[in-house]
């Protein structure tokens, strides 16, 4: 198959390193350049079609270019952009985040969510009065140097070591960091009783890249973390409005003390923020300034009305009835499909994840953890992304994202690509 557009696409790889904006690819001879988003579906430059799945990585909940949010920011624009002040949009859009979010009574707002995990962790500290963090092995926390501890180590350490996942990141910031095992609340707790009296916080995505947490789990680390007295931080990044209304938190039953949200928050603008209550959130208070109890943080985007409104437009439409329903509908029946789809193929593999957001880990062991991400077939995901791209079907390098944009029918071709990916799948590698 051609590339789409190939010089575009060698135009990028001149001044983009790798040709590419992040980390995702497609392989060799499927890049291609976007030209238009509607809905469910992308086109590239050259006029091909793609249902998407990718979603932004996870913000076109409604799907793009929904003429809610649309509208909503036509009407801003000639406003003003941004002011690094007050302004209504974000009062509004505050005031929801609020009334969604069972642990907020307060916001700060940041540009993105590696800003918002990385302020939520300071916050933590100032309030703790202590330095180091837990998080869990495989858990994703943005780019900034503590998220980026243990999230896809090749060969693990001994618990709680950390090991840096990229380069550029001083070794002292490793000293800072404790790694636990997700989903294993006696190792956890040991760990914590352990290293309670240094630890200014706990961090965690409640449900974990695409692996479901345990109930028990969620709720004993609730506990754990209460009785000595650390905090304990969601990363909602990714499940925030996407799970229920008030995010993993509502949807699980377990409220954390702080939660960082983006993605969904600002439906495909730049924004993030930390929640929480106002006795944690007053660091963030200009008055303490000059204290060591003062957390410093700004931006020069961070609460613009832009965001705000389109937030306030995919919020509302996430309001109507019935929504969520929908949206589990959809994803249910994808998973179910695709679970379908590699046994008939007779390919070992687990459909891991929610409804909202899932994918498929080419293993025969039940993904509970890190560790067990690591027992799965990397040239098989490799290749089953690759199949489905070169059929129509754009999806994360290890997610599944689901709209309400995606009708009963785009999941019934969805479901057709991917059975002749999976065919392909078996046989390049039989």
């Amino acid at each position: 198959m051609a590339e789409a557009n190939p010089e575009l696409v060698e135009r990028a790889a001149r001044v983009l390193p790798g040709g590419v904006l992040g980390s995702h690819k497609h392989g060799p001879g499927l890049e291609f350049v976007v030209k238009d988003a509607r809905g469910a579906y992308l086109w590239d430059t050259s006029g091909k079609r793609y249902l998407d799945y990718l979603l932004g990585s996870g913000p076109m909940v409604l799907g793009h270019a929904h003429p809610a949010v649309v509208e909503a920011v036509q009407k801003q624009v000639p406003h003003g952009s941004t002011f690094m002040l007050l302004n209504e949009p974000i009062i509004e859009l505050t005031e929801e985040v609020v009334r969604a979010v069972p642990c907020a009574e307060q916001v700060r707002y940041t540009s993105s969510g590696s800003e918002a995990t990385f302020f939520a962790l300071r916050v933590a500290r100032a309030f703790r009065g202590r330095d180091k963090v837990m998080k869990f092995e495989g858990g994703f926390h943005g780019t900034h140097d503590y998220a980026l501890m243990s999230v896809t180590p090749r060969t693990p350490k001994a618990f709680p070591a950390a090991v840096r996942d990229s380069g550029g990141i001083p070794h002292a910031i490793e000293d800072t960091m404790l790694i636990a095992p997700y989903n294993d609340l006696a190792t956890t707790e040991a760990l914590i009783a352990a290293h309670h009296q240094e630890l200014a916080a706990v961090i965690l995505e409640p449900y974990q890249r695409v692996i479901v947490p345990d109930r028990q789990f969620l709720k004993g680390l609730r506990e754990v973390t209460r009785r000595y007295d650390v905090p304990l931080v969601f990363d909602e990044i990714v499940t925030g409005f996407r799970f229920a209304y008030g995010g993993a938190q509502e949807y699980y039953g377990v409220v954390p003390d702080i939660a960082a949200f983006g993605k969904i928050l600002a439906g495909g603008f730049p924004l993030g923020c930390v929640a929480g209550p106002a006795h944690i959130m007053r660091h963030f208070d200009p008055a303490l300034e000059g204290s060591p109890e003062h957390v410093w943080q700004a931006g020069t985007l961070n609460g613009n009305p832009v965001a705000a409104v389109a937030g306030l437009a995919t919020l509302a439409e996430l309001r109507k009835p019935g929504q969520y329903e929908k949206l589990h509908r959809t994803g249910n029946r994808l998973k179910d499909g695709l679970t379908r789809l590699a046994a008939k193929h007779e390919i070992p593999a687990r459909v891991s994840g929610e409804a909202p957001v899932f994918d498929i880990i080419f293993t025969d062991q039940d993904v509970v953890d890190y560790r067990a991400t690591l027992t799965a077939d990397r040239r098989r995901i490799a290749l089953f992304n690759e199949e489905c791209v070169r059929r129509g079907v754009v999806k994360a390098v290890n997610k599944i994202y689901v709209s309400l944009a995606h009708t009963d029918a785009d999941v019934d071709e969805t479901l057709g690509i991917f059975d002749e990916a999976l065919a392909a799948v078996r046989r390049r590698t039989a």
